[in-house]
């Protein structure tokens, strides 16, 4: 089992805590800290670029960078959840298109948790930007 929490500091800002042992903070205000929508949106950066760069690695594709950036628009009014996620993929070194495409299609399709979720309520698409090299 998975557990967190949140404990209020000051202000807008919560000092997060998982059962893995790591903390981060967290700042509704965005002043000084993520806010906790923006951590949603690394997370899902995080989540299928771990999948996609694992697939690639079985693949035998030999990448040498691999960055996810998410470009997201929130509902107009509360709760602002994301309606729209778009995710573009840049992958440096020679890897095959196919391979690219197949490992980011499998990760959005099977493999990625935190995309599931998200797509119960939100629309996301991606692009594959491939890096000189």
């Amino acid at each position: 089992m998975t557990e967190a929490r949140a404990t209020w500091i000051d202000n807008q800002r919560f000092l997060g805590e998982s059962s893995s042992g790591h903390a981060i903070a967290i700042d509704g205000d965005k002043k000084t800290a993520n806010s906790p929508m923006e951590l949603v949106l690394m997370g899902l950066c995080a989540c299928t670029g771990y999948d996609v760069a694992s697939i690639l690695r079985k693949k035998r594709e030999p990448f040498r960078s691999l960055a996810v950036r998410a470009v997201a628009e929130r509902a107009p009014s509360p709760p602002t959840v994301y309606t729209e996620i778009r995710l573009i993929y840049r992958v440096g070194g020679k890897v095959s298109r196919k391979a690219m495409e197949d490992a980011v299609r499998l990760s959005e399709e099977t493999y990625c948790s935190v995309a599931a979720m998200l797509k119960k309520t939100t629309r996301i698409s991606y692009e594959i930007e491939y890096a000189e090299g």
